[in-house]
């Protein structure tokens, strides 16, 4: 018996796969895919054990499906006969816009579920990570699991109707923040610095001044007003942004990734 199990090895289910494996062993995991070479060349890297779906649902304690929401129920549809007989286990899903209750009866019974929404930031072990649990799901189980996920970063604890929203800016705000960065590096290639600096300068400005906002605690309107001198370089810029309604193009890209999320969890 495996401690964890990895159904879909992509790029989001090995990210969280190889902070398991950081944090638990390789030994007390394994990996599954619908491509199976790639679960045996991801194991063999990891020094964990391929297996197939059916294997990982009846071998794995705690395990993880990162499939589509489009493919979900093709999934559970082949491992619900075996979750079925089994109470030693628990589901982790992080399928956009399938709640806990729809999963549940896609599986066709209340089973153990919790239900995260990472970002691509977990890769460096500096993302968001939301998540809430269902009630079959016993605290020590879903502490033992949070426990395993922690070197994702952050961990933030949602209420269910919440979770799409919050999808919408952590889960889909990285594409937005890489935009941002490209923008900013273009600029500066405009104005005549060479790309590879434009963008070193772009991608550490944006690490930094992140930072600065988590560290200094302060709040971000606070921390923009620091750069804004009264007749500077900096205001007029930030004038051209509110000129150009810089906000409210980013609510409409939040938005339209919300209502996205909403179509896939109804399967549109």
């Amino acid at each position: 018996m495996f401690d964890f199990g990895f159904i879909g090895v992509g790029h989001m289910g090995a990210t969280l796969a190889n902070a398991v494996i950081a944090k638990a062993g390789g030994d007390r995991c394994a990996a599954c895919d619908i491509d199976a070479g790639k679960a045996k060349l991801y194991a063999a890297g990891k020094g964990c054990t391929a297996l197939s779906a059916p294997e990982t649902a009846e071998r794995c304690r705690v395990i993880f499906l990162g499939v589509k929401p489009q493919n979900m129920a093709e999934l559970l549809e082949q491992i619900a006969p075996i979750l079925r007989k089994r109470t030693d286990y628990a589901l982790v899903t992080m399928a956009a816009g399938i709640t806990v209750g729809t999963f549940q009866t896609m599986l066709g019974f209340p089973a153990p579920v919790l239900r995260i929404m990472p970002n691509t930031p977990a890769a460096v072990g500096e993302g968001c990570m939301l998540w809430c649990a269902s009630p079959e799901l016993p605290a020590d189980s879903r502490d033992a699991i949070l426990a395993a996920l922690s070197l994702t970063g952050k961990l933030v604890e949602t209420p269910e109707e919440l979770i799409d929203a919050g999808c919408a800016v952590s889960g889909c705000g990285p594409a937005f923040v890489y935009k941002f960065i490209l923008a900013l590096a273009g600029a500066g290639e405009t104005l005549g610095l060479a790309p590879e600096t434009a963008l070193k300068l772009a991608e550490q400005t944006v690490l930094g001044a992140a930072k600065l906002a988590v560290e200094s605690r302060e709040d971000p309107r606070a921390l923009c007003a620091q750069v804004c001198s009264p007749g500077g370089s900096t205001i007029e810029g930030v004038k051209s942004l509110d000129a150009g309604d810089f906000t409210a193009e980013v609510e409409k890209a939040v938005a339209a990734s919300f209502r996205r999320t909403v179509e896939l969890g109804k399967g549109s």
